[in-house]
């Protein structure tokens, strides 16, 4: 099998076939009876034609499967496992700048090979994930001060102070890092 590694977009034109794995996929989950440890396969046209995939593999197609039934166009676009400065920039939504001031405040590790910087993927992963439980960890911090009757001025005051502690924070860490 000949397959390009390029970025492709898919469309999902087939509503029905969409919609009949989507079904089949939501109705063994909502049986919620004990299963065996769960195993995934993908069958060929021929009855015995199957080959098991990897739980990761399976769980890449829910996410498709999941983004084509709402109709949303699903990319897939191949990574390298070290990526340059500008590729985990662009990963994480972010300038290069800002990622290289990352890297070196020792937020995300990375190597030198001659006089570039190149960050592992699964580095910045992590550090997005831990990004995100920051994140939702500052926003229960401040729904726990508020109420349904809060003006909204006050909410907003109550963001941003909550940002700002978070940034304070996040440079006291980096200060506290050893050069």
């Amino acid at each position: 099998m000949s397959t390009t590694l390029n970025q492709q977009t898919y469309v999902g034109d087939d509503a029905a076939g969409v919609a009949k794995v989507h079904d089949f996929l939501a109705a063994h989950e909502a049986a919620g009876r004990e299963t065996p440890t769960p195993q995934y396969f993908l069958a060929g046209a021929t009855p015995g034609d199957q080959v098991q995939i990897p739980e990761e593999i399976h769980q890449i197609l829910l996410q498709v499967i999941e983004s084509m039934k709402r109709g949303l166009a699903v990319s897939i676009a191949p990574q390298s496992k070290t990526l340059t400065t500008q590729q985990a920039a662009d990963l994480l939504g972010i300038s290069r700048p800002t990622l290289v001031k990352l890297l070196d405040d020792g937020r995300i590790p990375f190597e030198r090979v001659g006089t570039h910087r190149r960050v592992l993927l699964v580095d910045v992963m992590d550090y997005r994930e831990r990004r995100r439980d920051e994140q939702y960890d500052a926003l229960e911090e401040m729904r726990s001060s508020l109420d349904d009757e809060t003006p909204v001025d006050e909410v907003l005051q109550e963001v941003r102070e909550t940002r700002r502690a978070r940034a304070a924070k996040r440079r006291e860490e980096a200060a506290a890092l050893p050069d």
